[in-house]
């Protein structure tokens, strides 16, 4: 299933997709359930991952339960969601006669949730059906409110989801949809939640948001509504994320991250996403390895790759993220970018490429199929491993958002650094 450039290139009309009602700052997580009620929950379906004990899931559990509103817990979603995930979670809410569901986590949990939506929508079809541009054909699907409880995803906002599709092992595919039926009824972000978010997991959240705004702002799309939100996220990241992934109850800095991904997510939403994404699902897709922190391994690697097409871009992306570019020319000042990203990365302890990355030891939930065991607790850097790497970015639905072409040719060097490479 190659991906047709021309689906973007050729029509000069582009789309604004919408955003779902959404609460927004200090506090906002003590409504839930008020929310819920309001919205006319009777019994609900709780996705998450593995914050059971956190504290998160206890009290918002009760805040809910608390306005009269039934919960059934679901919180066997892995990161990276998997398909089996997807429909095991729409099996229980049929089983259990929900009418509605609350997802509480980052990415993982909403996009798991999104699917479980689709799935149940649609007499419960496969999710992997799903994958691409608008596959929904019922326009009806259960409501939702998403509550974040990390800076990075945007889930809470886009009209995207991406699923792990593990029907072959061998071959394992983690693919992106774009429904505008998967957007969720109400987005809830209080950096209240986000105090127990782990150092590591912050600073590669808070990559992912950088990823989320420096895409659409050099896209190929050009999409001028998301200009701005693109920019001003990317600002918003370099100010807040060292503090907030040092000093875990900083308020302002969790703030401002909050901020960050809402509006990044709001970029993406209509502005595109490119190779960054690509790179990290496929990565995802072998090894199970956490999309932040791919995004974050892969980003200045992308940009250095990106920068003869969009030099004027990464000029003004060096700028946003407080880079004194007085005196440079547009190509010193783009080259700048590459570097503040590089410095940023060490700052929060990125690793320096995958090879270094140990897959096992970042914290999965309660549930382990055994579908990724006996891949090794590394990343290789092989030619298989690249080459493989790199076939899987072609069919990615993010790839043609990206400004420079795209071919398995030049994404092999790309690639190779990532794995093996060092700045």
């Amino acid at each position: 299933m190659a991906i047709e450039l021309n689906q973007i290139w050729e029509f000069p009309i582009k789309e604004f997709h919408p955003f779902p009602r959404a609460l927004i700052g200090v506090g906002a997580h003590d409504i839930l359930g008020v929310e819920a009620k309001k919205l006319g929950f009777k019994r609900s379906l709780l996705v998450t991952t593995g914050l059971r004990g956190s504290g998160i899931i206890e009290e918002l559990k009760g805040k809910i339960e608390y306005q009269g509103v039934d919960v059934v817990l679901f919180d066997e979603v892995e990161s990276n969601p998997k398909d089996y995930n997807v429909m095991d979670a729409a099996a229980r809410y049929q089983a259990e006669k929900c009418d509605s569901i609350i997802s509480i986590g980052g990415g993982s949990a909403h996009d798991a949730a999104k699917g479980a939506r689709m799935v149940i929508a649609h007499d419960g079809r496969n999710i992997n059906e799903f994958e691409g541009f608008a596959k929904s054909t019922n326009k009806e699907a259960p409501p939702h409110i998403a509550v974040s409880t990390t800076a990075g995803t945007g889930s809470e906002t886009s009209w995207a989801y991406v699923i792990t599709d593990t029907s072959d092992m061998d071959k394992p595919h983690k693919w992106v949809a774009f429904d505008e039926l998967s957007i969720c009824t109400l987005a809830i972000d209080d950096p209240l939640l986000y105090y127990s978010c782990p150092q590591h997991f912050t600073a590669f959240c808070g990559f992912d948001v950088l990823a989320h705004g420096s895409e659409p702002f050099v896209s190929r799309l050009d999409f001028a509504p998301s200009l701005g939100n693109a920019l001003y996220a990317i600002e918003l990241v370099a100010k807040n994320l060292r503090e907030a992934t040092f000093e875990r109850n900083n308020l302002a800095a969790r703030t401002g991250m909050m901020n960050a991904q809402y509006i990044a997510a709001q970029a993406f939403n209509s502005g595109g996403l490119g190779i960054i994404h690509s790179i990290s699902h496929a990565v995802s897709a072998f090894f199970d390895s956490h999309h932040g922190l791919n995004n974050a391994i892969a980003l200045p690697r992308v940009w250095e790759y990106n920068l003869p097409s969009r030099y004027e871009h990464y000029a003004r992306i060096a700028t946003a993220l407080g880079v004194d570019t007085t005196g440079m020319t547009t190509v010193q000042a783009a080259d700048a970018a590459v570097e503040e990203a590089i410095r940023l990365s060490k700052d929060v302890g990125i690793p320096d490429n995958f090879s270094q990355v140990k897959v096992s030891s970042y914290e999965k939930n309660q549930m382990n199929t055994g579908k990724y065991e006996g891949r090794g607790d590394t990343i290789p850097g092989d030619e298989k491993t690249v080459r493989a790497i790199s076939e899987h970015i072609q069919d990615d639905w993010c790839t043609p958002g990206n400004p420079r072409e795209v071919t398995v040719e030049s994404m092999i060097p790309v690639v190779d650094h990532c794995i093996n490479g060092s700045y």
